[in-house]
């Protein structure tokens, strides 16, 4: 589990990548801290585990669902990416609850200057914006942000100074891909929905008190 707070932006020392997977080699610093095989990294918002460790770059390997998921497979040697460490146990939780499991990629449309902020809009499947909301969190890149607006075909969020600093987001360009992971509880209530209706059964109060809610 992640928070979605970047720790770190790491650098892609080599990248192979074929049909049958890839393995990313990425330079760091504060990453290596404490860092052992087969603990977790978010890459870009995507977990991966650890094979290889040394003092400065750390190795995971890349499935090809994850290639076609994220944009992992489009990356080259000397890009940046953003890097988190799984959150421990006594940790602040600062962002939102992000599992590093890639729902999609999506499009950025357009950037806009609003006050302090940028606001960056990004194209999105449908499937992936009914599972967004205004004020909701959604991971992009790996980066917790709170959702400015959302319609049929986007939807928008706003980078502070801060964010922009610390992240890659902002030295992205028009047409650029992104990876989403939307937030976790929309997913589970919008199955929890669909099978419901599925069932034809109505939503009632006794109903969600049989369901736990």
């Amino acid at each position: 589990m992640f928070t979605g707070l970047i720790e770190e932006i790491g650098v892609i020392d080599k990248i192979t990548s074929q049909n049958s997977g890839g393995q990313l080699v990425i330079n760091a610093k504060i990453i290596q801290e404490g860092a052992m095989l087969g603990d977790s990294i978010a890459v870009n918002g995507v977990c991966l585990t650890v094979t290889n460790l040394t003092k400065t770059t750390f190795t995971a390997d890349v499935m090809p669902e994850t290639l076609k998921r994220s944009n992992l497979g489009s990356l080259k040697k000397g890009a940046p990416v953003h890097l988190e460490r799984a959150m421990a146990a006594n940790g602040r939780f600062g962002g939102h609850m992000v599992s590093g499991h890639i729902d999609g990629t999506g499009i950025i449309s357009a950037k806009k200057q609003e006050g302090n902020a940028i606001r960056l809009f990004i194209q999105a499947d449908a499937v992936l914006l009914r599972q967004i909301i205004e004020k909701g969190s959604i991971a992009i890149d790996g980066v917790s942000l709170t959702v400015i607006s959302v319609d049929q075909e986007q939807f928008s969020v706003g980078i502070i100074p801060h964010t922009g600093t610390q992240t890659t987001l902002l030295d992205k360009k028009t047409g650029d891909k992104v990876n989403l992971e939307t937030d976790i509880i929309a997913k589970y209530i919008q199955r929890f929905l669909e099978n419901n209706n599925e069932k034809q059964k109505p939503l009632t109060l006794e109903f969600l008190r049989e369901n736990g809610f």
